[in-house]
């Protein structure tokens, strides 16, 4: 069993992230998907749209939601579902946190979660800080 990955973000970013991912990684090794939020959703839809993606993505280890930006819509249905030990959920997704979970389906879901919000601080770098 490994760690499901739910992408709830604003419109197509959320696919267009999993997409890219596994073009570069030729292969996703866990169970992903990804719902996509438009301005003229019903909240109550996307929260129920949202638990059955959960069910649907949770193998036994839980499932980390990652979401575009914190207080939006997105992050607002991903926090109603939060659950220490079965949900957990971090904002602010990036490329770099996308491939980082990719290259680590072993971890369990605390590790994780720590490891995709490391590697998404560790992907914004300023100009020429390299």
């Amino acid at each position: 069993m490994t760690v499901g990955i739910l992408l709830i973000c604003h419109n197509k970013i959320g696919e267009q992230l999993l997409e890219t991912a596994t073009d570069m990684l030729e292969k996703i090794p866990m169970p992903a998907g990804e719902l996509s939020v438009h301005q003229d959703d019903d909240p109550i839809d996307l929260l129920n749209r949202a638990r059955r993606r959960i069910a649907d993505l949770d193998e036994g280890d839980g499932v980390l939601v990652l979401t575009d930006m914190y207080g939006s819509t997105p992050s607002n249905i991903a926090h109603r579902l939060k659950d220490k030990n079965r949900v957990r959920v971090i904002s602010g997704v990036n490329l770099p946190m996308v491939v980082r979970a990719m290259n680590y389906p072993q971890l369990n879901l605390p590790q994780m979660t720590e490891r995709v919000a490391t590697g998404g601080r560790e992907g914004i770098i300023e100009g020429d800080g390299i």
